[in-house]
C-alpha cells in the first residue's frame, strides 16, 4: 500500500535543502521585471530598459533552418560536444573575424552561455577554492561559482580600471585558497570591455600564479569603437565563453558555446555527456545559418543599430544629471552613478529605480544585484529597445527630475 506523506513531513522536507543553496542570492531585477510586467497588463505605457534581451530576434534565415531541420527529422541527440558542421562553422567564424586558427575539436557546443560557465566551474572550481571577479559584475557568475562550493570573491573595480578586473587586482587579492578568476568583456552591467593590454597584464598575473581564467565574451560580438580581441589571441590556456544569444539574437534558444585547452576537451565532454547529453539539437541546426553572408549582414546592422542607440543615450544621462564615468563600448548597457540625484526625495538606487517605474513608468535596474561596491549609487539602463521608446523614456525621465 502507497502511503501519502502529510503536508507537514512535505513541508519538513522541503526546508532540507543543500547548504550551498544559500549562498545564491535572488535575481532581484526580476522582481522589477514582474512590476513592470503587471503596470503593462494593467493598460499602463511603461517603457522595459531593464532586461538584458535584444528587441531583435532571430532573422528569417535561421527561423527557416529550424523549421527545416524539425520536417527533416534533425531533432534527436547530437554529439555532448555539438553538432561537428557547427563547431567548424564557429571555428571558421574565429578565423573570418578574429584571424585565429581555433581547433573545432576543442570548442563545446552548450545549451547557452549558462550551461558553458556551469561545465567551466564544474571542471575547474573545488569546495573553498576562491574565484577573484570584479565588482560589478553579472549576479550569476558569482552564483556558478557558488554552486560548486566555491568563493567568488569580488574585488572593487573603478571607472579608471574601466570596472574590470586588472593585474594589480590579481596580485594585491590572491590568497593560497585563490583558484582562478572569472571575467567578461564586455561586461554586464557596464558595457565596457578590457583593454587588449589590460587583458594581456591581468592574464599574466593569472599565469604566473598557475590559476585558470574564464573569459566571458558573448557580448563581444556587439563592440562599436574598435576591433574587438578575443583572449584567445593572447593566451591558449583560457577558457573562453560565447552565446547566440546576444550578437546572434537567438536568447531562448539556449545555445552558446566554450572554447578549451586541448588537453581539457575530455573532461569537459564527460562533465557534458553527464549533465546535459548535448545542447538543443533544433537550435544547433538552425544556428549554422548564422554564419551565411545573409544573415551576419543583418547582424551587423543591428550592431550598428545598437552603437546609434548607444550614442543617442549616454549622451542624454549625461545631460540629466547622471554621471557615466566611462564610455560603454560594447553589449547594450550603460551603468551609470545617480549621484545627486539619490538625495532627492529618491534614496538609494533601489528607491530610485521604483520611483522611476512608478512615476515615470520606465523600467531599470537598481544596482544591488550587481555586486557591493557602491551599489546604492548605481542603476543600470538597456538599450535593447527601439531608439523611438529609449527617446520617450529619456523625456519622461527629464520631467520627472525637473
Amino acid at each position: 500500500m502507497q502511503v501519502t506523506p502529510s503536508p507537514e513531513s512535505q513541508a519538513a522536507r522541503a526546508l532540507q535543502v543543500a547548504q550551498r543553496v544559500h549562498a545564491i542570492e535572488p535575481f532581484r531585477v526580476m522582481e522589477m521585471v514582474k512590476a513592470a510586467g503587471e503596470m503593462k497588463r494593467s493598460g499602463i505605457d511603461v517603457i522595459s530598459m531593464s532586461v538584458g534581451e535584444p528587441d531583435f530576434t532571430a532573422p528569417d534565415i535561421v527561423a527557416h533552418a529550424a523549421m527545416d531541420a524539425i520536417k527533416g527529422g534533425l531533432t534527436q541527440y547530437t554529439d555532448s560536444l555539438g553538432l561537428r558542421e557547427l563547431r567548424e562553422a564557429i571555428a571558421g567564424h574565429y578565423a573570418a573575424v578574429h584571424g585565429l586558427d581555433i581547433d573545432p575539436r576543442r570548442i563545446v557546443v552548450t545549451a547557452g552561455a549558462s550551461a558553458g560557465l556551469l561545465l567551466a566551474c564544474a571542471a575547474l572550481v573545488a569546495e573553498g577554492d576562491e574565484v577573484l571577479m570584479p565588482d560589478p559584475c553579472y549576479p550569476c557568475n558569482r552564483h556558478f561559482v557558488s554552486a560548486f562550493g566555491g568563493k567568488p570573491v569580488l574585488v572593487p573595480a573603478s571607472s579608471e580600471d574601466r570596472y574590470q578586473l586588472s593585474a594589480a587586482h590579481v596580485e594585491a587579492n590572491w590568497t593560497a585558497r585563490s583558484r582562478g578568476v572569472l571575467v567578461a568583456s564586455p561586461s554586464n552591467p557596464t558595457g565596457t570591455s578590457m583593454t587588449p593590454e589590460q587583458l594581456r597584464a591581468m592574464l599574466a598575473a593569472v599565469r604566473a600564479r598557475g590559476g585558470f581564467a574564464i573569459i566571458d565574451e558573448i557580448y563581444q560580438g556587439l563592440s562599436y569603437d574598435h576591433q574587438p580581441v578575443s583572449a584567445l589571441a593572447l593566451d591558449s590556456d583560457v577558457i573562453t565563453v560565447n552565446s547566440f544569444s546576444k550578437y546572434f539574437s537567438m536568447t531562448g534558444w539556449r545555445l552558446g558555446w566554450l572554447v578549451v585547452p586541448e588537453a581539457l576537451v575530455p573532461t569537459f565532454e564527460k562533465l557534458a555527456q553527464n549533465l546535459f547529453i548535448c545542447a538543443p539539437t533544433v537550435a544547433q541546426q538552425a544556428a549554422l545559418a548564422c554564419f551565411t553572408p545573409e544573415a551576419l549582414a543583418i547582424y551587423e546592422a543591428r550592431r550598428r543599430e545598437f552603437q546609434r542607440r548607444r550614442d543617442y543615450l549616454v549622451p542624454a544621462l549625461r545631460e540629466l544629471g547622471l554621471q557615466v564615468p566611462v564610455m560603454p563600448d560594447g553589449a547594450f548597457y550603460v551603468y551609470a552613478d545617480i549621484g545627486e540625484l539619490a538625495h532627492r526625495d529618491r534614496g538609494d538606487s533601489t528607491a530610485f529605480a521604483w520611483s522611476v517605474l512608478r512615476d515615470a513608468h520606465v523600467a531599470i535596474v537598481p544596482g544591488d544585484d550587481f555586486g557591493f561596491a557602491a551599489p546604492a549609487r548605481h542603476v543600470r539602463f538597456s538599450y535593447a529597445t527601439k531608439l523611438e521608446r529609449i527617446e520617450e523614456a529619456v523625456g519622461r525621465l527629464a520631467r520627472l527630475l525637473g
